[in-house]
């Protein structure tokens, strides 16, 4: 019930005093109550109203901008999302000696995908795993349904797949522009191209890095902008390399071999024309390394560059040059070559029984261990370090590749008489393919160091003369007599004299000690021997052939040989080199000067074999 309040006796008195109807006046006095009720009332209405039409206003104005916003970008991923918009700077070719591209980029598209944006993921995991078949349809499944924002799907496509992905129909799976790197050769030189990948990226561009090879060693190189697009040319002939690893890998095939490395290199610069490594890889493709087992099992190991060998008798020639550069021998020295010889308590022996005479020449020619070992005797210890580092034999090839240093050799930690005699002959200490080719290059470049480089054209410093220039002339002349007489006879290709010098050395084992039945069988040669343009270096590891008697040979001059005789007739005519008639070195006679025993001091002893 509403109480009505009483009127107020005085008001009622003085209105009848005055002649007034007090019902009249309070009847006036509650529409003015009313209307002021009323106006304040208005008054507040339309306050609230002001109010929610502001708010309205508010958020309606914010949606709007982030909606704008969003509709004139593209979505990213959080942690990996390239602050430009604009895509990388373009990375610089890579072209061969003649111009012709070897790496290069291309405009293409990622592809990822907006999983709380899909309309059927189950049907969009199921079409993609038809379009990418190393995909997974039940992984692609499980990261569409689950809490996943973004993620990536493939970071590059081809037009033909992002077609394929195009007809699938999904908003939820995007593209963006990115470029990628190509190898337009395939396997061609992939070793020494090595590959790459992606670093920081967004889903509208992309940074392209080198990860091995020359791509790696020249990264910034070929990502400075400053050089105008400029490509980065190598020594390396296309067509050379090309036709080199054709006939390696027959060659390794025929040979039942494990794996093959070869090598061509200019004397004169050290640039190397073609250099191979088998197995090999695509390196649009690059395969994943190898996380255990033995690394020179992978494709992605370069046996040219990486590869540790013992070379075995390919090392003979350079304490018979040193020693010649001494003259402390002529290449008719008579050297004893009566075997065995013991040094200690180690029996060193030859292939053959070459009687109790050789001439220096024929140590070599013949290949006898105990006639280097002599000679190496009377070079001394210390001479004979000294000189195999400055042929560059006990530290890394400067060539211009990240795997330069793992290359390292692996040199004797102590050098006794035992350990001087074997590195003689080559073993004991372990290089690589490159560093024998630097080594002979040093001898053929009439003694001068040479030092081998991927880059064509570059201005390189005189190397240091390690040998006068008649000691180099007379080492060359006795490894042409290998080829024409000697060891290597199946290396000889008429037109194009070659000299040089076979080596079969043991394979070490893990555990020490070494294999009966494996072998590295190498041949370095150098062509044409009267003046010296190339050296060119066959290493065939775990070589077996049969031989026409029935039965099984791992020699050098049976399986490295015959493959490096097929490479000099397939790379000579295209490096420009003509055959012409081959004027042979002449023979030694037959006749020795005295032989020469060491000098005293020196720290090894002649011991007379009785």
């Amino acid at each position: 019930m509403i109480r009505t309040p009483l009127r107020p006796l005085a008001r009622i008195l003085r209105a009848r005093d005055r002649g007034e109807n007090p019902d009249e006046i309070e009847a006036e006095n509650r529409r003015i109550r009313h209307e002021a009720i009323q106006d304040k009332a208005r008054r507040r209405a339309e306050g609230r109203l002001v109010l929610m039409s502001a708010c309205f206003v508010l958020a309606f104005g914010t949606v709007g901008v982030r909606m704008g916003a969003l509709a004139s970008s593209e979505p990213s991923e959080p942690r990996s999302q390239v602050l430009s918009a604009q895509i990388m700077s373009q990375r610089a070719d890579i072209t061969d000696r003649r111009g012709r591209v070897l790496a290069t980029n291309l405009l293409t598209h990622s592809l990822y995908a907006h999983p709380h944006q899909m309309v059927d993921p189950v049907r969009a995991a199921k079409a993609l795993a038809k379009v990418f078949p190393d995909l997974d349809q039940a992984r692609l499944t499980k990261d569409f349904t689950g809490n996943r924002k973004f993620m990536w799907i493939k970071r590059k496509i081809s037009p033909e797949q992002m077609q394929a992905v195009h007809d699938i129909g999904e908003p939820g799976l995007l593209f963006g522009p990115r470029e990628m790197r190509v190898y337009p050769n395939g396997h061609v030189a992939s070793h020494i191209l090595g590959g790459s990948g992606f670093g920081a990226e967004g889903v509208s561009s992309a940074e392209v890095l080198g990860v091995a090879g020359v791509e790696k060693a020249f990264d910034n190189w070929l990502r400075d902008p400053s050089h105008d697009g400029a490509p980065l040319a190598l020594s390396i002939d296309l067509t050379v390399q090309s036709a080199m690893e054709e006939v390696l890998n027959s060659g390794m095939k025929l040979m039942n071999a494990k794996g093959a490395a070869g090598i061509l290199m200019e004397v004169k610069t050290g640039e190397i024309v073609a250099m191979a490594s088998l197995p090999d890889f695509n390196p649009n493709e690059r395969p994943r390394p190898l996380l255990k087992g033995d690394p020179s099992d992978s494709p992605l190991f370069n046996r040219a560059v990486q590869g540790q060998y013992e070379l075995g008798s390919t090392f003979k020639i350079f304490p018979v040059a040193q020693a010649l550069d001494l003259k402390l021998i002529n290449p008719n020295s008579g050297i004893n070559s009566s075997s065995p010889m013991k040094i200690g308590k180690y029996l060193i022996h030859d292939f053959h029984n070459y009687g109790k005479q050789l001439s220096a020449t024929d140590v070599i020619v013949k290949s006898s261990n105990v006639g280097t070992v002599r000679i190496a005797q009377m070079l001394g210890v210390e001479r004979q370090k000294d000189f195999l580092i400055k042929l560059g034999l006990f530290e890394p090839t400067a060539i211009e590749m990240v795997e330069a240093p793992t290359g390292q050799p692996l040199v004797p930690r102590r050098w006794p008489a035992v350990t001087s005699a074997t590195v003689s002959f080559g073993h004991g200490l372990a290089a690589s393919p490159l560093h024998l080719a630097a080594a002979y290059a040093t001898i053929a470049n009439d003694g001068r160091r040479v030092t081998p480089t991927l880059v064509h054209g570059r201005q390189r410093p005189e190397g240091e003369q390690v040998l006068s220039p008649r000691a180099a002339e007379l080492a060359v002349g006795m490894l042409r007599q290998v080829v024409t007489r000697g060891t290597a006879r199946q290396a000889e290709v008429e037109g194009y004299e070659i000299a040089g010098k076979t080596g079969t050395a043991d394979k070490p084992r893990p555990s020490g000690g070494y294999y009966k039945n494996k072998v590295v069988a190498t041949f370095a040669s150098v062509f044409p021997a009267s003046d010296p343009e190339y050296v060119m270096i066959v290493t065939l590891d775990e070589p077996s052939v049969s031989t026409a008697g029935g039965g099984e040979s791992r020699t050098a001059g049976m399986t490295a040989v015959p493959v490096a005789a097929e490479l000099v007739r397939r790379l000579a005519p295209l490096v420009g080199l003509k055959a012409r008639t081959d004027e042979k070195l002449p023979i030694v006679a037959a006749r020795f000067q005295p032989r020469v025993e060491p000098s005293p001091g020196d720290g090894i002893k002649l011991v007379s074999n009785k």
